[in-house]
């Protein structure tokens, strides 16, 4: 018998382990048919946030551009619905009606409710098929509340219902049809998403990418839920060369047209398109079987490596490079855009979130691809050669002034020395998890906001006027500004190529500036920079915008703060008391450490904005747009969006 608190606690211990070692074939759990999914859907589609929540429509369109590749399909149309339904229309030629032995139910019912069932797995249904996750139509279908399923073929309209994954019939003809293709109607379960709202702007995106890698095929989507029906189709001959075109729009390229190249063998086809232009950022997007291969792969790999020995080759050959020049992969991929679509018949992804391309004989295709159509143009464009050459050593010169600076940025273990920057006032906890810093302009702001901090986990870097506009500026120069560097060094976790987010030092790093238009500048300066040297910073959600208040005011003995216009409008239309003092906050500086706090910095009640980027084509184009060297493509965007500015405070 236990005799005090220790024995009676590991007396109880031993019996729940006892408890939990009993262990019998009736503790065995099978779910049947698409329970599993519902039981665990992350495991299928990766979360159930939006992503996993648009996820449902990626796989319907991937069946519909897998009759796309064979042949079948053109025309691909979907639509958001009123009722928060969407809607897939395919002209092609339609799943399988047919009765399946030996389940003795039709295809349909078969590839809608049955996972790993479809037309991809024995290689005779579909030569090349896209998908990331394979688990297709019947993930859908038990993710929904709801799905409906028309099918025509062979001279009939087929109809079946499912709530929830279950059938409400067998599938039945309702009535005669001379067309052909599938429509595939869900409304996903609420039950299972965090949201079931669709958004038009990130389907949009995808779709768009989708129709430049599959050059020929229409896309359109239609956005029925509002007031007024949004709609854009996507229709491009031309492919991944118009690809290339969309990514350097208002860019100026160094030859007139991109290169393409083409080839194709028994089990895959690879298709590369390239454009140099005159900023100092590379491009490349690459995708396998349509999919982008966020973390690279084999194909990338290739293609870098036989990109720098091409040109170098074509150096020496040309004598524009001394035999003991070397150009580097950086050097020579400067102001490059690049699009690699390769399409294999059993693609092997890998990596984190699945998106790394694993087949290793795609480097080697890829790179003799590249090299037979890339060395070849430059053979034939002695001019763009030699261009591209006297660019690429530029470059390499340009790198090398800036080598001192960037291994600031990669050395190991800096952030334990004395090198982290004097003028930051860290924080004391040390789980990373936990902290944050506030990058705030000038000596004034910087006072207010250590003073109103939480020493705890709240970190501040002051940061002194405008920063260098990194969007105009090569990387030596970037790396030479001291404010660059104090970011760079107390972030931890690198740039470029040496990007390690386990190295972070801040979870949350927020950008507070003064809520005028300097403070907007100042801002979007900021962005740029982590934009371009730490995207990842973005894209993992580290980034933040702070709100601070634009006006205080004072009732009585009560003290009221307003973020917006409206809000103070608002209240003075509705407000008895009377105002004793109304001010308008020009600067951070103008709070003492008491009201900056408790209005900008109390994680309580303070309004943070998350920095996201669904679409890093977009993002691109407006950072090059608003920041780079051409002033009237700058004029132009503010003429268009002016009138989307309703309060300019100058």
């Amino acid at each position: 018998m236990a005799e005090n608190f220790e024995d009676i606690k590991a007396e109880e211990e031993f019996k729940n382990f006892e408890k939990s070692t009993h262990y019998e074939a009736s503790d065995i759990q099978v779910l049947e048919g698409l329970e599993p999914v519902r039981k665990r859907p992350g495991m299928y589609i990766g979360s159930t946030d939006e992503r996993g929540l648009h996820h449902l429509i990626t796989e319907i369109v991937d069946n519909s551009i897998d009759e796309a590749l064979a042949g079948y399909c053109d025309t691909i149309q979907v639509f958001l619905q009123k009722d928060g339904s969407c809607k897939v229309v395919d002209n092609g030629r339609g799943i399988p009606t047919g009765i399946h032995q030996p389940e003795n139910k039709s295809a349909v019912e078969i590839c809608l409710t049955k996972l790993h069932a479809g037309g991809k797995f024995g290689g005779e249904g579909y030569h090349i098929s896209g998908g990331l996750h394979g688990v297709g139509v019947s993930c859908v279908n038990a993710l929904s509340e709801w799905l409906t399923v028309d099918v025509y073929q062979n001279g009939g309209h087929h109809y079946q219902k499912y709530h929830r994954g279950v059938p409400d019939e067998p599938l039945k003809v309702i009535e005669p049809a001379d067309n052909h293709g599938t429509t595939v109607t869900f409304k996903p379960d609420a039950e299972i998403f965090e949201t079931v709202n669709f958004n038009y702007e990130h389907i949009r995106n995808r779709f768009r990418e989708i129709a430049f890698l599959n050059k020929g095929i229409t896309i359109s989507l239609t956005d029925e839920r509002g007031e007024e029906v949004k709609s854009d189709t996507f229709h491009y001959s031309g492919g991944i060369i118009e690809y290339v075109e969309y990514l350097n729009r208002g860019k100026n390229v160094l030859f007139q047209k991109p290169v393409y190249i083409n080839k194709a063998g028994a089990k895959h086809e690879i298709e590369i398109s390239l454009q140099y232009n005159d900023t100092y950022n590379e491009i490349i997007y690459a995708y396998a079987n349509n999919i982008n291969t966020e973390e690279g792969g084999t194909h990338l790999d290739g293609f870098k490596n036989y990109l720098t020995k091409i040109i170098n080759d074509y150096g020496h050959k040309q004598k524009l490079l001394k035999p003991e020049e070397k150009l580097s992969g950086d050097d020579v991929r400067e102001g490059l855009t690049a699009v690699i679509s390769v399409k294999l018949t059993d693609p092997q992804f890998e990596g984190q979130t699945k998106t790394k391309l694993g087949n290793s004989e795609m480097r080697a295709l890829v790179g003799n691809a590249l090299q037979d159509g890339f060395g070849t143009y430059l053979e034939e464009n002695p001019k763009d050669a030699k261009e591209i050459i006297l660019r690429s050593i530029t470059a390499q010169r340009a790198r090398d002034a800036a080598r001192n600076a960037r291994e600031l940025a990669r050395r190991k273990g800096a952030l334990e020395t004395t090198t982290l920057p004097g003028k930051l006032v860290d924080c004391s906890e040390q789980n990373s998890e936990f902290c944050e810093i506030y990058l705030v302009e000038g000596d004034s702001a910087g006072g207010s906001a250590k003073g109103g901090r939480d020493p705890r986990y709240q970190a501040i870097l002051p940061l002194r006027g405008k920063i260098l506009n990194v969007e105009k500026a090569r990387l030596a120069r970037a790396l030479s500004s001291e404010e660059i560097k104090a970011m760079i060094t107390a972030f931890g976790c690198g740039i470029h190529d040496d990007y390690d987010s386990s190295k972070l030092r801040y979870d949350k790093i927020i950008c507070m500036t003064d809520a005028d238009v300097d403070g907007s500048h100042i801002r979007i300066l900021l962005l740029t920079f982590i934009f371009r040297f730490m995207p990842k910073l973005i894209s993992e959600g580290h980034v933040y915008v702070a709100q601070p208040p634009l006006y205080k005011i004072n009732c009585g003995n009560e003290e009221h703060y307003f973020y917006t216009e409206e809000e103070m409008a608002n209240f003075n239309a509705t407000n008895t008391k009377k105002i004793t003092g109304q001010q308008r906050y020009k600067g951070l500086g103008e709070m003492d450490a008491d009201q900056l706090w408790e209005t900008t910095m109390d994680p309580e009640r303070r309004i943070l904005l998350k920095v996201n980027m669904s679409d890093a084509i977009e993002a691109d184009k407006v950072f090059n747009d608003l920041m780079g060297d051409n002033p009237e493509i700058r004029r132009k965007f503010i003429e268009e969006n002016a009138t989307l500015v309703k309060n300019l405070d100058i």
